[in-house]
């Protein structure tokens, strides 16, 4: 016995040994990341904050430095996340609660969960060679604002659906019961209840995917988002850009004054990220408060 407690207690050491070491190499990774990004942001402020000031906002695109701007691709941008939200929101958390309250936990669900799993994983030019068959030329909806926004949504849907299911997952089967036993419809109980009571960690995977797609250049690449706009988008079918295919257009140039204006631009581009997500996340706090 003396023996096999002394084994058990050199067996506990080297387990807290070995949780020390793994604890420690995930700091290092996690402060090696949190460097890089520090590194990445100060090279880009350093980079663009010059050339930032109310007529880089007011410009339209132009082959001179100091004529050049992101007002039409910042607009391009805002229509774009609008209707990504307007499209991907309604039929993800939708999707997520049929599958969860509704379907059960037959074949059919087993196999459109897989699927759904398969497509978070798929490369995002994968989606602008769909869109581009689908919308841009099957459809006739040409290279427009509304084939970027459907092209997007299908990207970001997967993230939706799988984010919405595991907060619906989190709300407790009482809550459910009472309402049943009280007289409500599987709708009503859904409707009144769960979705209520899922709300604040669907919008924390809707913020993930709004901010997925709001940096995404290869899909609208694919569907042939203009590079050179000196116009601004006035409804859904006109042609557009967008923010990260401006940065792109301008990164891809020779010249240093160009490559200045990309950081410019990043910085535009993470300031509309942080005002959305600010948005979304007070959201988010205000319903958890009022659920309390």
């Amino acid at each position: 016995m003396p023996f096999s407690t002394e084994k058990e207690s050199l067996n506990l050491i080297r387990r807290h040994k070995k949780a020390k070491l793994f604890a420690r190499f995930c700091a290092l990774v996690t402060w090696s990341g949190v460097l890089l990004l520090a590194v990445l942001l100060y090279q880009v402020s350093v980079d663009g904050f010059r050339w930032l000031d109310w007529q880089f906002i007011e410009s339209f695109p132009s082959r001179f430095p100091d004529r050049a701007g992101v007002k039409s691709a910042l607009v391009g941008t805002i229509w774009l996340i609008i209707m990504v939200a307007l499209i991907s929101i309604p039929v993800g958390v939708s999707t997520a609660l049929y599958l969860e309250e509704f379907v059960g936990k037959g074949k059919i669900a087993k196999i459109i969960e897989v699927n759904i799993a398969n497509l978070a994983g798929v490369p995002s030019i994968v989606y602008g060679i769909l869109g581009l068959a689908v919308f841009v030329r099957f459809m006739d909806l040409e290279r427009s604002l509304i084939s970027g926004a459907l092209t997007m949504s299908l990207l970001i849907l997967p993230v939706i659906i799988i984010a919405s299911r595991e907060a619906i997952k989190t709300v407790p089967m009482s809550i459910r019961d009472a309402a049943l036993s009280l007289g409500a419809t599987r709708w009503q109980t859904t409707w009144s209840h769960v979705l209520p009571a899922s709300f604040p960690g669907i919008m924390t995977g809707v913020i993930l995917a709004l901010s997925r797609a709001i940096g995404e250049t290869a899909p609208l690449i694919m569907i042939g988002a203009l590079t050179f706009v000196a116009f601004l988008p006035e409804g859904p079918m006109d042609s557009f850009t967008a923010l990260p295919i401006q940065i792109y257009n301008w990164v891809s140039r020779p010249q240093e004054e160009f490559h200045e204006l990309a950081a410019a631009g990043i910085i535009i581009l993470l300031l509309v990220l942080l005002i959305m997500n600010s948005a979304a996340i007070f959201i988010r706090s205000k319903t958890e408060r009022r659920l309390k």
